[in-house]
């Protein structure tokens, strides 16, 4: 069944770009440039092909939304001379590590590199005139608010369990980065003063942040090593 399927894939692609070549041949159209991400798209679409059959191919996702976001910013660079092709990478990739973490929450990881695609995506799509601090401020925002969102994740505290806590530590850099991220902010609208105080402020709110952590950290770990106190009779 699998080497019928690979062979339905192959004979459609082939037979495509058989008409694509052909059409070429004939004056009918200019095809040559909708060859490379026809192709692109095949493999793609292979890949998906691969994710949706077993859920053990969850890794598919990632090459598949890789080789669909290059047939994309290719179709989008013809068509439209360059404008918004890079963003349709970014988030395809995206999606791509979007639908590792749909299909085994487990790989709670894939969240990360989903959120700086679409962050990316956001940057590369923005106007020329917002390029400099404002897209600063995009980035640290929107890596923030992939952490934010991290944090809300169950995961299970270990493989043998089946119990589930949220992590906290995300908690630190969606913190740290979402002062990073106003601080962009407010300097874009000319509310603040020079980056020469901000930056040791954020050094500032950083060395807190893992203070406090580290203290969390160390009260919770004695919290289990000494268990409850004894109860009052």
């Amino acid at each position: 069944m699998k080497s019928a399927n690979a062979s339905i894939t192959a004979g459609i692609v082939l037979i495509a770009l058989g008409v694509l070549l052909l059409l070429d041949r004939l004056g009918v159209m200019d095809t040559a440039a909708f060859v490379a991400p026809l192709i692109f798209a095949a493999v793609g679409v292979l890949f998906l092909s691969l994710f949706f059959r077993r859920r053990e191919n969850w890794w598919a996702a990632i090459p598949g939304s890789v080789f669909l976001g290059l047939a994309a910013v290719i179709t989008t660079t013809q068509l439209t001379g360059g404008a918004w092709g890079a963003a349709f990478l970014f988030l395809f990739m995206g999606a791509g590590f979007a639908a590792v973490y749909l299909r085994e929450p487990g790989n709670w990881w894939a969240l990360i590199p989903s959120g700086v695609m679409f962050t990316l995506a956001v940057i590369v799509a923005l106007p020329q005139e917002l390029q400099g601090t404002p897209t600063a401020a995009v980035l640290f925002l929107g890596l923030a608010a992939t952490f934010g969102v991290l944090s809300l994740i169950p995961v299970r505290i270990d493989e043998a369990s089946t119990q589930v806590e949220r992590m906290k530590w995300p908690l630190i850099p969606a913190g740290i980065l979402t002062v990073m991220g106003l601080i962009f902010v407010l300097q874009a609208t000319a509310l603040l003063i020079p980056a020469d105080f901000a930056f040791p402020a954020v050094m500032i709110v950083a060395g807190a942040a893992l203070v406090v952590y580290a203290y969390l950290a160390h009260r919770n770990g004695r919290q289990k090593t000494h268990g409850p106190g004894p109860r009052a009779s």
